[in-house]
C-alpha cells in the first residue's frame, strides 16, 4: 500500500473511508446521547406535569369543599336572619298593642282623675265608681284588659 499521506497533503482513499467510518460512529454516538437525553427531559417534564395537574386536583378539592362550606354557613345565617326578622315583627307588633293599651289606659285615669265624663242629667257621672260601688276597679270587670296578643 501507498502511504497515508500523499505530496500535497492529502489522504489516500483508504484512509479517508476509515475516518468518515470514525465520524460516522463519532456522530451516531452523539445522536443516541441527545435521543437519551432527550427523553429523559420529556419524562421529567411528564412527572412535573402530572405534578402540577395532581396539585391543581387537590386544590380544587379543597377549594370546593371550602365552598360546601361557606355556603352552608351562609345559608345557617340567612336562616337565623329570616327567623329574627320574623321575631322582630312580632315584638313590633305587640309593642304597638301594647302601646296603643297603655295610651288608653292614661286616657282612663286621666278621665277618673280629672272625674270627666258623660252625666246622667242628676249631676251624678254615669259609671262612677264612687257611686257605683267601685264596679270599674273589680278585678272581674277588668278581665277584657287581660287577653293575650294574638297575631
Amino acid at each position: 500500500m501507498k502511504s497515508m499521506a500523499t505530496p500535497g497533503g492529502a489522504f489516500s482513499g483508504s484512509t479517508q473511508i476509515q475516518i468518515s467510518g470514525l465520524e460516522e460512529r463519532v456522530v451516531d454516538q452523539r445522536k443516541r446521547k441527545r435521543t437519551i437525553s432527550n427523553r429523559e427531559s420529556a419524562r421529567r417534564s411528564r412527572i412535573r406535569k402530572q405534578q402540577h395537574m395532581d396539585d391543581l386536583v387537590a386544590q380544587a378539592s379543597q377549594l370546593s369543599e371550602e365552598n360546601e362550606f361557606i355556603l352552608s354557613r351562609v345559608n345557617l345565617t340567612t336562616q337565623m336572619f329570616l327567623n329574627v326578622e320574623a321575631e322582630n315583627s312580632v315584638l313590633r307588633a305587640q309593642l304597638a298593642e301594647l302601646t296603643h293599651r297603655l295610651s288608653s289606659l292614661h286616657e282612663i285615669i286621666d278621665c277618673f282623675s280629672l272625674n270627666c265624663g258623660p252625666y246622667d242629667g242628676n249631676d251624678h257621672k254615669v259609671g262612677d265608681f264612687m257611686t257605683n260601688g267601685g264596679d270599674f276597679l273589680n278585678p272581674w270587670n277588668l278581665i277584657y284588659l287581660n287577653q293575650p296578643i294574638m297575631y
